[in-house]
């Protein structure tokens, strides 16, 4: 099948020499949260999201590719003990869908999740969990319009006054 790498993304594996511009992705696209995270906070917060080496091992990274630069990207951790967030046996794990400003809109993040999802059946996982911030609000509409449903139980608060909302979708 021919694709129009102009407009059409392509979804694949990162490749090693890449996990630079993977890391300058993801600060691009959650940089817009910085103002509602106090800067010590923030600081923590951003290097573990521009950390894609550090979770390689334990995880598979997926990019989406427009034009032959990568404009997105989503860490897939498909067993859940090598995933950072406290999951059932038997679920999967994504975390850190981010997608440049300037392409979001244009189907990218989907494709990303659809990806993952594809990936969960391939391998007969049959849940696939997630966190995200009421701040993420495009985020969750997205999630919710693929059909993942929310999971309180799963959700953690790293302050006092901010919540991590759980979801969780079947993949069969």
């Amino acid at each position: 099948m021919k694709t129009d790498r102009a407009t059409t993304p392509i979804i694949r594996d990162a490749h090693p020499e890449e996990l630079d511009e993977v890391a300058a992705v993801l600060k691009d696209a959650f940089e817009q949260y910085a103002r509602l995270i106090p800067p010590d906070a923030w600081q923590s917060y951003l290097e573990d999201i521009m950390d894609v080496r550090g979770r390689l091992p334990e995880s598979q990274l997926i990019v989406a590719e427009v034009d032959w630069k990568i404009v997105g990207s989503v860490t897939l951790f498909l067993n859940e003990s090598e995933s950072p967030s406290p999951w059932p046996h038997g679920w999967a794990g994504v975390r850190l869908l981010g997608v440049r400003p300037a392409f979001r809109g244009k189907g990218v993040g989907k494709a990303l999740m659809e990806e993952c999802i594809r990936r969960c059946r391939e391998k007969g996982v049959k849940m696939v969990g997630l966190h995200t911030t009421e701040a993420m609000g495009v985020a969750r509409r997205m999630y919710e319009r693929m059909g993942f449903v929310r999971v309180p139980e799963f959700d953690f608060h790293p302050s006092p006054e901010a919540v991590v909302v759980a979801y969780k979708l079947a993949t069969s």
